[in-house]
């Protein structure tokens, strides 16, 4: 294994980076191909970029991510573009610093403030589309299952073995069947289809989404507009991907677990739990999301949902 760099551990506005929080930020950091190591607090993933997909792992190092090559070389250019990347998914070019002012004002989520909330994501925005379509209506099993399919059959291999996440063109390249009976993908086969074909042939912008001119409303119709994404899917890519946190993500899993965390009887509704998180206005998503997850690094190991 070879170090390429160091990365320091800080965000735009100077403000702590918590890396063990990063990597273990929601569900989807565990689909292929990434593997979450949780007791080293290390990730190792395959990377696709020009020359070659190669193989990565990620670890703290001081107060610097630490990349290291796990498998083959990398000349300099490789290097600088794989030092990119890793930066991008880190997040390392957003500022939480207002966030964490509201949390030091709210006891039960005060702790963020020593660095949590920086949301992993993918190296691009149709890679969390699509796994986000896999975990609609499905259980946790079943969206790892099709991940992995996709990455085995479709991805780029690294030297070491190891295989990054397809590309538009890979997946508009195969048919249907192949979704419904290899990749086991059911009613989502013709969605995977449709948006990894718009995406090749340019119909959709998925990365544009990412344009700070647009408004949260502009990117949530833009996200609905696409084939296998609901209001659900919607505000999780917004999380995970784009950095705009307005949204909760209300679905089959936050919901009960936020009323048990409170200590309800009955499940809450939605408006009794966004009115609790109103006070973060355009960082609402965020702040009810760790709130859930506080013990995904504190406390139990494993997180088990996107």
């Amino acid at each position: 294994m070879t170090t390429l760099v160091d990365i320091p551990l800080a965000g735009a506005g100077g403000e702590p980076v918590d890396f063990a929080r990063t990597i273990a930020s929601h569900g989807v950091v565990e689909l292929a191909p990434n593997r979450l190591d949780f007791a080293a607090h290390a990730l190792e993933t395959t990377l696709a970029v020009d020359g070659g997909a190669r193989t990565l792992r990620l670890s703290r190092n001081d107060d610097h991510a630490r990349i290291a090559l796990v498998a083959g070389q990398a000349d300099t250019a490789m290097r600088r573009e794989l030092a990119r990347v890793v930066r991008y998914m880190l997040r390392l070019d957003e500022d939480l610093s207002d966030f964490y002012e509201l949390c030091t004002a709210d006891p039960d989520l005060d702790w963020c403030a020593s660095g949590a909330g920086r949301m992993l994501r993918s190296p691009t925005v149709f890679e969390d589309v699509v796994k986000t379509i896999l975990t609609t209506n499905t259980a946790w099993s079943g969206t790892t299952k099709m991940a992995t399919a996709l990455v085995d059959h479709l991805g780029a291999e690294a030297p070491g073995g190891g295989r990054a996440f397809p590309t538009p063109a890979a997946m508009g390249g195969v048919e249907e069947t192949f979704y419904r009976e290899t990749v086991r993908a059911g009613y989502r086969a013709a969605y995977l289809v449709r948006l990894a074909t718009d995406v090749a042939d340019g119909t959709v912008e998925l990365e544009t989404l990412a344009d700070p001119d647009l408004s949260d409303d502009d990117v949530a119709a833009r996200l609905l507009a696409l084939p296998g994404v609901g209001p659900y899917a919607a505000a999780h890519v917004m999380l995970i991907s784009l950095g705009r946190y307005s949204r909760l993500v209300l679905d089959s899993w936050t919901r009960p677990t936020y009323s048990r965390l409170v200590g309800a009887k009955r499940q809450l509704k939605d408006t009794t739990i966004e009115r609790r998180f109103g006070r973060y206005g355009r960082w609402a998503g965020l702040a009810f999301w760790l709130y859930l997850t506080r013990s995904w690094v504190d406390g139990d190991a494993g997180t088990d949902t996107s």
